[in-house]
């Protein structure tokens, strides 16, 4: 039984993860959570106790198989929460986080097989991340960065990679959320920013960070 801290902590490293990394740093996992490596240190251990992460002097963190499961069945939690308050609670998508945040912990599978059952088994959360189903398996679409699609071609919008407030709000602003088509009219080459244009009708310029943070499927 993992503790609230112990998820957090095994959900950031299962990510870090994920990234690509071999073995996550004890700095790396210490800027993904906002805290000491010294507070990383003593978690690491405790963890390591545990047998979800193993942990060797040099090599830095890497999840086991035992953890990769309690780091996603913490992911399934998260999201499946997220669908039910936007969907049910008419929460916006950069509202839900914090909430499923704390939601995410709540220990009984019966509750959270009865609220996938309700939500009609949804296999993406509002910010476009696959939902792992009981067993840990995700169907994930094939995506980019919408940055990386060429001048002329067209994709919709399936994710994002930056699921903070202030980046939903402004894509909200934009009209650029989940399932906007958004066609690439100009890159320019001096700062990197991008002309699109969005459902066929009104272009702007975005930047590039926005570029590679809107996550699309080219059609």
């Amino acid at each position: 039984m993992l503790s609230f801290a112990e998820e957090n902590y095994l959900k950031s490293i299962y990510h870090l993860s994920e990234a690509g990394k071999k073995g996550v740093s004890t700095n790396t996992i210490a800027q993904s959570m906002r805290t000491r490596p010294a507070s990383v240190s003593d978690m690491i251990r405790k963890l390591d106790r545990k047998g979800v992460i193993s942990y060797v002097k040099y090599q830095g963190v890497k999840i086991t198989g035992q953890g990769k499961k309690e780091a996603l069945r913490v992911i399934r939690k998260h999201r499946l929460w997220e669908v039910f308050l936007v969907q049910h609670l008419k929460f916006n998508w950069d509202q839900v986080h914090e909430v499923a945040e704390q939601l995410e912990h709540i220990k009984s599978p019966l509750l959270i097989r009865r609220l996938d059952k309700f939500l009609g088994h949804p296999k993406f959360d509002p910010h476009g991340d696959p939902i792992p189903d009981e067993n840990g398996m995700m169907n994930d679409k094939p995506r980019i960065p919408l940055a990386e699609l060429k001048v002329g071609k067209e994709g919709m919008v399936v994710a994002v990679k930056d699921s903070d407030a202030p980046f939903l709000r402004y894509l909200d602003k934009i009209g650029a959320g989940l399932g906007t088509k958004i066609k690439v009219l100009d890159k320019i080459a001096y700062d990197g920013s991008i002309e699109i244009q969005i459902d066929k009708s009104k272009s702007l310029y975005i930047s590039k960070q926005v570029g590679q943070n809107i996550l699309i499927t080219e059609h």
